[in-house]
């Protein structure tokens, strides 16, 4: 095994960058097979097996959940190279470009916030709520364009750590099987990792490993952000102090990082009152209100983040190779 994961490890920067390369050339085409469709579907059917009885067995089940879906990931994609590479080494590599492709959404989340900015700058309120709807869980359906651009922002600067630069921290230190790992995470937050009655127990171990998961990329945002926006003509000093001040704030251990800093640069201020099913919550602010949020600061965040993404490349091809 550790033969076979040393001739993997071997062309690992190459499967990075391309992995990379393809993500932002082609995104995420619905059509095409996902792996992440499989792990989604493997949750749902143990949360219905396992999610039963007495809170104290049902904290214990999601220890187990977790275990089986984040170890099944990696197994089963170290399975899959390892019997492409069986086959022919150049067939693992595309395997293993494949995989680390499909745990990126560099593409994907800057399409995100643009199929919110388009109608926004159209003054069709109603459609671009009903566009972060899909990318928010807060309710969207009487948000002001300010609000909508707030929310818009957030969105960007928090998925910019757990949809590229913690996958791509993955895939250059373990190659595919830890970055699908890291996705397997990832979705499991996603799926389980509520605060709710029906999730606070089942769920919380998935929302811890999410956190532990991704606290050293989200720590690595802020010199890359940071980075990005001295290439982009922002301020950067502003922005330290903004991450220094605030980023402890937020309710997450890791997303006040990338948006302390995202909202320093963009001279504005993030957090606040949202409602959650109805309910006010809230939120840490962040940032120093130098002027309303509006569109024009989605289209400045796109151009941060799309920075940073690029920027990201750079120290996961000089940690592949290393490793």
């Amino acid at each position: 095994m550790m033969e076979t994961l040393s001739i993997v490890w071997a062309v690992l920067p190459i499967a990075v960058l391309f992995g990379f390369m393809l993500d932002q050339v082609i995104g995420d085409p619905r059509s095409w097979p996902h792996p992440v469709v499989g792990i989604g579907n493997m949750i749902a059917y143990l949360e219905h097996k396992l999610n039963i009885g007495a809170p104290r067995l049902r904290r214990r089940n999601g220890v187990l959940l977790t275990i089986l879906v984040v170890g099944g990931s990696y197994l089963l994609t170290w399975g899959a190279v390892w019997a492409a590479k069986s086959l022919h080494p150049l067939f693992g590599l595309v395997i293993s470009i494949y995989v680390i492709f499909t745990t990126l959404a560099g593409k994907s989340l800057l399409d995100a916030g643009q199929s919110v900015l388009v109608p926004l700058l159209k003054g069709d309120l109603s459609e671009s709520r009903t566009r972060l709807s899909w990318l928010v869980s807060r309710d969207t359906e009487n948000l002001s364009e300010g609000e909508i651009a707030r929310g818009t922002v957030e969105t960007l600067a928090e998925n910019f750590v757990d949809g590229i630069l913690s996958p791509i921290f993955y895939a250059s230190v373990g190659g595919a099987p830890l970055a699908m790992a890291f996705k397997a995470v990832s979705t499991l937050d996603s799926m389980v990792g509520y605060r709710n009655e029906r999730y606070k127990e089942f769920g919380w171990f998935s929302a811890r490993t999410d956190d532990w998961a991704n606290y050293v990329p989200a720590r690595l945002s802020v010199p890359i952000l940071l980075l990005a926006g001295w290439l982009r003509g922002m301020t950067v000093g502003q922005a330290y102090r903004i991450w220094k001040r605030d980023a402890s704030g937020h309710p997450s251990p890791n997303g006040g990082n990338p948006e302390s800093v995202v909202a320093g640069l963009l001279g504005i201020r993030l957090g606040g009152i949202n409602i959650y099913h109805g309910q006010t919550h809230h939120r840490a602010e962040m940032g120093d209100a130098l002027h309303p949020v509006n569109a024009t600061d989605i289209v400045r965040c796109r151009q941060l983040v799309q920075t940073a993404t690029w920027l990201s490349l750079i120290p996961a091809l000089i940690i592949a190779y290393v490793v």
